[in-house]
């Protein structure tokens, strides 16, 4: 079946993709270099193959018979299908808690170490049916996409951050770096510039562009749209692939998650790249300021990477409560605790999860999005916690984390089995390479050049780490917050003055005897 793009950006089929359709609508001639060379297909390269078919697996989950009323639910667009829930606008609790679910159930599939899934960008598209007056004159654009992303389950990443060049100037002085209209035609728009981080766009079907920065002054940097990967003049230069270093170096018993979960990030060039006028959602430079604090995709993208996060740490915790048995020490108790730190860190994003979805704000039309306050701790807290539980996983286990042979190879040869059968052993029975399969499943998860790219995603996820403080002031000053949190302070203030106390209920300090001093 035909998945591919129409020159409108549109897709042929109106049901979500299976797993092997959505492989092969990866094979359209998209531009990805890698070690100096164009990759001909991502489905087939061993720096993406299997973390394409993670995906795929995905896409695969939701035409199955039990997915019903968990991973898939009814189309609100009339055509009578069936969406991931998530791409759907919620209009009560019990809606988002649907939709956590199903983010659940997908993440349960990766462990929690793929953020840029499917139903990520959800968390804009989903935005598009209750606000699409938010687009002016390109409401009629956002009401399209809204259906065509939900009807299909569309996989799209984003690309919103400019390159970290001239950081200290908006976008709009940087012309020659960042992503900008070159020329106006009556087909679309031509644009040309670069934008990062473009998380495993070379698996997705499309990018989202927008403005996330310095306030942009100029309307030809304002330009917010969707762009297929089969684009002519779009190029991703990809970074090392984890995959592919970890299938050269080793095997999936070495490197089982880096093998196949690993979001290629890249540089996305736009090279004079038409954007049809039907794949435009702003045009305006301060449309495009208002993008992150009014389009809706802030309080669903926080929804999503939470809830995301609590699976991946329910994954990590599963696995240091199974190391500390086979090391021996899950009866000493500064391991006890260190271990209740992991699993109160793991508590926390899953209250915080439940609070965004059954405590809902009222929205457009009657919608209702994800608590932003809750949403906006854990992108303070995922940067403290995050790297906090790696630490606690290398102190706890220390030298028991590369204790470890070098290759599944090992184990096949008759002059060195014998040994590691002696040598690696775990406590309490476990066998060697049992110990072996654990603990190289956790050096992969906090030891390896991809566990470092995942503290780092962690720590940024949802912006730097002084960004995401002075977001959470900004919102509750914008939303009459801080001054609810101030008249607090003043209520309490006005219950005394220096003649003592202004409420008649409260005794003062009559009848007792003067306080000198001495």
């Amino acid at each position: 079946m035909d998945t591919s793009y129409t020159k409108t950006g549109e897709l042929n089929d109106v049901r979500p993709m299976s797993g092997e359709e959505y492989i092969e609508s990866l094979r359209d001639g998209r531009e990805v270099y890698l070690h100096g060379e164009r990759v001909r297909d991502v489905t087939t390269h061993p720096a993406f193959r299997n973390s394409a078919r993670s995906v795929a697996r995905l896409y695969d989950a939701l035409h199955e018979p039990e997915a019903e009323g968990v991973l898939s639910v009814p189309t609100d667009t009339g055509n009578g299908g069936f969406t991931h829930p998530f791409f759907r606008t919620a209009r009560s609790a019990e809606d988002l808690v649907t939709s956590r679910d199903a983010i659940v159930a997908w993440q349960r599939l990766v462990y929690g170490w793929m953020g840029r899934t499917p139903d990520y960008k959800a968390a804009f598209f989903g935005t598009l049916g209750a606000n699409a007056d938010f687009y002016g004159p390109f409401r009629d654009n956002a009401l399209s996409w809204y259906k065509r992303a939900q009807e299909r389950v569309l996989y799209f990443n984003h690309a919103i951050v400019h390159p970290p060049v001239d950081r200290d100037r908006p976008a709009d002085r940087t012309a020659d770096v960042c992503v900008h209209v070159e020329k106006e035609t009556d087909a679309g728009l031509v644009v040309s510039g670069a934008k990062v981080v473009a998380t495993n766009s070379a698996l997705t079907n499309a990018n989202l562009i927008a403005h996330l920065g310095l306030p942009l002054r100029d309307k030809r940097f304002g330009v917010v749209f969707t762009v297929p990967m089969s684009s002519p003049g779009l190029k991703l230069i990809c970074r090392t692939s984890y995959e592919m270093q970890a299938s050269v170096l080793g095997s999936p018993f070495d490197y089982p998650l880096s093998s196949r979960f690993d979001e290629n990030d890249s540089i996305m060039v736009f090279d004079r790249v038409l954007v049809p006028w039907e794949n435009v959602f702003m045009y305006d430079a301060r449309m495009a300021n208002t993008f992150m604090g009014k389009s809706g995709f802030l309080e669903r993208f926080t929804f999503h990477g939470c809830t995301r996060l609590a699976v991946k740490l329910d994954f990590i915790a599963g696995c240091l409560l199974k190391a500390v048995e086979v090391t021996g020490t899950s009866g000493f108790r500064g391991v006890q605790a260190q271990i209740g730190e992991v699993l109160n860190w793991r508590d926390m994003f899953w209250g915080l999860s439940d609070a965004m979805a059954k405590s809902p704000t009222a929205w457009h039309g009657g919608a209702v999005q994800p608590n932003l306050n809750f949403g906006l701790a854990y992108r303070t807290f995922m940067g403290v916690g995050y790297p906090r539980i790696r630490e606690i996983i290398q102190q706890t286990l220390g030298s028991g984390l590369i204790y470890l042979n070098s290759h599944a190879g090992d184990w096949k040869n008759p002059d060195v089995r014998p040994y590691l059968d002696r040598y690696l052993r775990g406590s309490n029975g476990i066998e060697a390479v049992d110990r072996v399969k654990l603990l190289k499943l956790l050096w992969d998860a906090v030891g390896t050049e991809f566990a470092g790219r995942h503290e780092l995603y962690e720590r940024n996820y949802g912006g730097d780490h002084e960004g995401v403080r002075v977001q959470t002031l900004a919102a509750y000053q914008a939303n009459g917050q801080a001054n609810a949190l101030k008249g607090f302070a003043d209520q309490c203030m006005a219950e005394y003055d220096i003649d003592g106390w202004t409420r008649p209920d409260l005794f003062g300090p009559e009848g007792l005897p003067p306080f000198r001093t001495a």
